[in-house]
């Protein structure tokens, strides 16, 4: 079933776990990470049109071009399906940009869900992830959700059960990381600590939250602190007011923290506003597959 006009959310991702277990024959590098839908999102408002791709994203930086991953999934899904017609995407940005927590990615999986909804395609999840990790590695997680341990180049996944829904506070320092620069300069020699992806697996499982804050780890962390003293100034002040546990997320800058409650959640938010008044500073929820 299609209809003229959808609109659909884009969820942000954090990772509790982040190993990297070397690099690849591709250049890519071997990661193994435990992933979270969170549920901060974009929006984003898809109309057909008689042809063409028409992108808007008001009161963004970001290029509304060919370049953009919306337009370039789009045209792929375009081209898969021998799709006459078009669309014009209207992106609501909400995710902070370049900030470790898949924003691109998740707004191109939803125009890729948008596209299979809007002109009733019918394409499988499984094809939508094909496509989707045509276009970069984080976009088949941000099309299935939910919970998922992510290993190859990060377009293998395995569902695990839901983590159980918490409160969290996400804030990104008003820096910019570079992915590429993060993992170049974890490859020149990295000794910090490895995250257990079986025990984090294990305590997601029994629905062990304590458990599973105890078992954060990010390998990249330590790169981009050394860099940017901020992010470790974040989790600090986190801890301070309450969070079960904080950690970066991805290759950073973002710091997010898991509180006990949304009282909590708040105190965290209002800590991190009053250290620094650039930061950009969300609550947020753990998302479901089955809570949606």
């Amino acid at each position: 079933m299609s209809s003229d006009k959808i609109e659909i959310k884009a969820n942000a991702k954090i990772n509790l776990t982040l190993d990297i277990l070397g690099t690849r024959d591709d250049g890519y590098h071997e990661v193994a990470m435990v992933m979270q839908e969170v549920s901060l999102h974009d929006n984003l408002y898809m109309e057909k049109t008689a042809g063409g791709i028409e992108l808007e994203i008001p009161g963004s930086d970001l290029p509304a071009d060919k370049t953009n991953l919306c337009y370039r999934a789009a045209a792929l899904i375009m081209e898969e399906c021998g799709l006459n017609a078009g669309v014009k995407i209207t992106l609501d940005k909400h995710i902070p940009i370049a900030a470790g927590l898949a924003g691109g990615s998740s707004d191109a999986a939803a125009v890729l869900k948008g596209m299979n909804q809007l002109y009733g395609l019918n394409l499988s999840e499984e094809k939508l992830c094909e496509l989707g990790a045509r276009l970069g590695s984080d976009i088949p997680f941000c099309i299935m959700g939910g919970t998922m341990l992510s290993t190859g180049r990060g377009e293998i996944l395995e569902r695990l059960p839901d983590f159980p829904e918490v409160d969290i506070v996400l804030a990104k320092p008003k820096v910019g990381v570079s992915t590429a620069w993060a993992y170049k300069t974890y490859d020149a020699g990295y000794t910090g600590p490895h995250p257990d992806n079986k025990a984090m697996i294990k305590a997601i499982e029994q629905g062990d939250i304590l458990s599973a804050s105890k078992l954060l780890c990010n390998v990249l962390e330590s790169v981009t602190i050394d860099k940017y003293a901020i992010i470790d100034r974040y989790k600090k002040e986190m801890l301070d007011k309450g969070a079960l546990a904080s950690m970066m997320s991805g290759s950073g800058p973002t710091v997010f923290g898991i509180a006990p409650d949304e009282s909590v959640a708040e105190k965290m938010a209002t800590a991190i506003k009053n250290i620094d008044n650039e930061a950009a500073v969300f609550t947020a929820k753990t998302v479901g597959r089955n809570r949606g």
